[in-house]
């Protein structure tokens, strides 16, 4: 249940506009786990380098994702984004 989001990286312009038509959103979190875990329909990882920076658009998804129910974060590294998901499907929330 844990999907790729196919946003960032470097493409043509004929793919960029073919994924924008498809609905792909600028600043949407890299990872969606598509399992409810206590008061949480859902986990979003939005995934940087360990020096990386969170974008104005990127805050705003993961701020949104978290008004509707959902656990938004963001992972600075993937041992990072492995202990998001761990406690998140243990139902270990901080």
């Amino acid at each position: 249940m844990l999907v790729a989001i196919p946003n960032g990286g470097l493409r043509s312009k004929a793919v960029a506009a073919k994924l924008k038509a498809e609905g792909v959103k600028a600043g949407y979190p890299d990872m969606a786990l598509n399992v409810p875990r206590g008061p949480y329909h859902g986990l979003f990882i939005e995934l940087k380098s360990e020096k990386g920076r969170v974008s104005p658009l990127q805050s705003e998804w993961l701020t949104k994702l978290n008004a509707y129910g959902n656990l938004a974060v963001t992972a600075y590294g993937w041992i990072e984004a492995k202990q998001h998901l761990e406690n998140y499907l243990d139902e270990r929330f901080e």
